[in-house]
């Protein structure tokens, strides 16, 4: 056994016993096991760790740990640049793509709204949305641990809330969402990006008293839903309002 010298930041303190937060602690370790092994068997994900410093150099998770060293361990940065510094992974994402567990999708539901292409189904098991988020470079969206430790999630966020609107504000903060979002631009059942359809053709797919009040429609291709900015959309607007400052909204709701 080798003695490690541990500290970690921030929200990562909420995984932690209560008698480690917020404190340097030393923890008994395997001889050769890693940063990551050690990260995940004090309960902290992997995928809610940004940087890792071993003796003050920022390591990846890979690296061995040995008797006297010490590990800070910092969850993702809000307003400081730390880019030049990470070495955790070897692919950062270029596109916020998600996939929610089977527990989240009312969250779901509201990255749709938001314009964010996330994947949800309630049959998907841990390791259908592990695959799939390792193959399509998705973020995994969870309120379980064991499922962000998996290895071949690379990129992931717990939710500590418990409530959709409350977990979507959570993600907002934590991922900076605001300006990426392109809300009423997908379909909330389809996950697709819907397109405008012309008036013609929309009102004979449509009530009579719903063709007459609205002039605007967008419909998706797959399930050939129509949306426009009915009562609806304007309640999820007003949802949206907070969290979206001064970004417009520009497409149409059932």
């Amino acid at each position: 056994m080798v003695s490690v010298t541990f500290r970690f930041y921030e929200e990562l303190n909420d995984f932690l016993s209560s008698e480690r937060r917020r404190q340097t602690f030393a923890y008994d370790c395997a001889r050769a096991a890693t940063v990551k092994h050690m990260i995940e068997a004090l309960g902290v994900p992997h995928t809610e760790v940004e940087l890792v410093l071993l003796n003050g150099e920022s390591v990846d998770f890979s690296r061995p740990l040995h008797d006297g060293d010490r590990v800070a361990v910092y969850p993702r940065f809000e307003a400081l640049d730390i880019g030049l510094l990470l070495k955790v992974r070897d692919h950062p994402l270029r596109e916020l793509r998600f996939i929610a567990d089977a527990h989240l999708g009312g969250l779901a539901n509201l990255l749709r709204m938001c314009g964010f292409d996330t994947l949800y189904d309630n049959h998907y098991e841990d390791r259908q949305i592990a695959a799939i988020a390792a193959e399509q470079r998705r973020i995994v969206l969870s309120r379980d641990r064991e499922l962000l430790k998996r290895r071949i999630v690379t990129h992931g966020c717990y939710l500590h809330a418990l409530k959709p609107a409350l977990q979507l504000h959570e993600l907002f903060e934590r991922l900076d969402l605001a300006g990426s979002a392109r809300p009423f631009s997908r379909c909330l059942h389809c996950n697709l990006p819907l397109h405008e359809v012309a008036v013609e053709q929309a009102r004979p797919r449509l009530p009579p008293r719903i063709a007459a009040l609205y002039s605007r429609f967008f419909g998706c291709d797959a399930c050939q839903r129509l949306y426009w900015e009915g009562s609806h959309w304007r309640s999820m607007r007003a949802l949206l309002a907070p969290l979206l400052d001064d970004h417009p909204t520009d497409r149409g709701s059932t």
